[in-house]
């Protein structure tokens, strides 16, 4: 075979492991922690055997799939540690936490005492750098395993009907994780274990600082709490898992429940904001921002219905017609127009015309023309009337400096994002970032035309645009709404895989793609059919009553 590693062609073996093909480049490089590679656009292990020609690029955890990787190989680490040191113990992986797996033991409490015997041991399994071994059994032979084993580590591969199941091992420990996993137990460089309210976080270092762990996490806690409530939600329903989630979408009266619960769990939310907005005195302007595919265009609407419910008329603004004249638009590191830093916005303009709202006063409100790169003025008058409040959203919403003329009694912040809390499993949890991912691919086809590989190009872009302007004011807003919807993936799965799967292996966004693939393959088909065409998941299958 051939292989190209940084423009030299290496002639090897066909069936030789990457490890063994290129020893002296790894070595090397050995300085940046590689953890796997990029094989013809695909992530895989350090022992996957090569069996075509291709070309090869290093991944270290600086890489957004190095991290993914890490982060997997810490949970295993973890789990193998609680294995020796508290064998009994019943191990959940709840939720991310900024730079942090949030986990809590169901079965024990955790003490200070516990987790510094967990990290020694966890350290103790570094330093031994032992062999993590993927082993691939046929579904025959997982059926034989799991009976005698009587484990339900990795069952979820047999129920989905995997034409081969497989198993990570550590000594005599094992489990299942979905993904790549590093080759040994000597990867983890940076860690931190500790206690965190009544469970624990495993942490790791971000993509920024990778050989820095966050002190704490504390201002985090509004966000904390959105999880923990549907977390709770979820477990009283038992749907905490993609197992679970799957038999109650086979019990087809089962499901037409799960939906209604969801749906009034959202209506129940809404009316609850709408209430403390009418509750707090002298709110004039509700500002909402959320990162991308969170549904602010159906809770907006919602909102505004529960509003009215409560005497209160709203009135939509919207930011995107404020932005500078583009001569003056600042320009990124690449010299071209960054639209989605505050600067871009006229925040003179804006806050002169809401404090003229606010005292009662007409505007003439200006309409930015997309094409010329300017505002116009095409005599859109508005009066802001007694009962009637205004409703803003954007990306800067949180941000004090867009409305920083405007009275803080006056303004009531809400952040809204899809805050998934389903786990595929005990050990596996499923990504927000994933979930809101998938919701854009879905919707970028069906209202833009876009293709998925379309989406995932841009996609870095987004949400470096996200972990700038919106994460970093998520604690300024005066509630919080989770627009996750529990059985979702279930449902744009029959729209999001033939979208993914035309994206070709020549394409960088190819790994990226079977990653997704792979996470929604876990998933029962569920008819879109049964989902009501007010709910907040029709604003990317489309069908909802609230399309223009």
């Amino acid at each position: 075979m051939k292989i190209t590693y940084e423009n030299e062609k290496i002639d090897i073996n066909s069936g030789i492991t990457i490890k063994e093909a290129l020893k002296k480049q790894i070595e090397e490089s050995n300085k940046k922690d590689i953890i796997a590679v990029r094989f013809n656009n695909s992530i895989e292990s350090l022992n996957a055997p090569i069996t075509e020609d291709g070309e090869i690029e290093f991944i270290n955890r600086e890489n957004k799939d190095g991290r993914i990787i890490y982060i997997r190989g810490l949970l295993f680490l973890m789990s193998k540690a609680f294995s020796e040191t508290y064998p009994e113990a019943l191990l959940t992986v709840n939720y991310q936490l900024s730079n942090a797996m949030f986990g809590t033991i169901d079965n024990m409490k955790v003490t200070e005492e516990m987790i510094t015997k967990v990290k020694e041991k966890m350290q103790e399994i570094i330093n031994q750098d032992l062999p993590i071994k993927k082993v691939i059994m046929t579904p025959q032979e997982a059926v034989e395993f799991y009976e005698k084993e009587e484990t339900n580590k990795g069952r979820l591969q047999i129920d989905i009907e995997k034409e081969k199941v497989s198993l990570y091992y550590c000594e005599e420990y094992y489990n299942y994780f979905y993904g790549t996993m590093p080759i040994s137990t000597g990867f983890a460089k940076v860690f931190d274990l500790v206690t965190y309210r009544d469970g624990f976080l495993v942490k790791y270092p971000s993509l920024s600082e990778p050989n820095i762990i966050q002190s704490n996490i504390n201002s985090s806690l509004k966000l904390v709490s959105a999880m923990d409530e549907y977390d709770e939600i979820n477990k009283l329903m038992k749907i905490n898992t993609v197992h679970r989630l799957n038999r109650k979408i086979r019990e087809k009266d089962g499901i037409k429940e799960l939906i209604l619960i969801s749906e009034a769990l959202h209506e129940k939310k809404i009316a609850e904001i709408a209430q403390k907005i009418k509750d707090k005195d002298n709110v004039r302007m509700v500002l909402i921002a959320g990162p991308s595919s969170s549904g602010k265009t159906t809770f907006a609407n919602k909102l505004g219905m529960s509003l009215k419910i409560n005497g209160l008329k709203p009135v939509t603004i919207s930011v995107d017609n404020y932005f500078v004249e583009r001569k003056d638009n600042p320009k990124d590191e690449q010299g071209n127009y960054n639209f989605e830093c505050i600067e871009a916005l006229d925040l003179e303009l804006f806050n002169k015309q809401l404090l003229s709202l606010l005292a009662g006063k007409e505007v003439s409100l200006p309409t930015f023309n997309f094409t010329t790169g300017c505002k116009e003025y095409r005599g859109n008058i508005l009066k802001l009337e007694e009962d009637e409040i205004l409703v803003i959203e954007g990306i800067h919403c949180l941000n004090d400096k867009l409305t920083s003329q405007i009275p803080k009694q006056n303004k009531f912040k809400v952040y809204i994002s899809d805050l998934t809390v389903l786990n595929i499993d005990y050990y596996n949890r499923i990504s927000t970032t994933d979930t809101r991912l998938i919701r854009r691919i879905v919707r970028d086809n069906n209202f833009r035309n876009y293709k998925a590989e379309q989406t995932l190009k841009t996609w870095y872009s987004v949400n470096r645009g996200e972990q700038k302007n919106i994460f970093p004011y998520q604690e300024e807003a005066d509630c919080m709404f989770n627009s996750s919807i529990v059985y979702e993936l279930a449902v744009l799965k029959k729209y999001a895989m033939p979208l993914l799967n035309e994206i070709p292996k020549t394409a960088r966004e190819y790994s990226e793609a079977r990653r997704l693939i792979t996470l929604l393959k876990y998933f029962e088909d569920m008819d879109s059919n049964l989902i009501p065409n007010n709910s907040l998941l029709r604003e990317f299958i489309g069908g909802s009553i609230f399309e223009n």
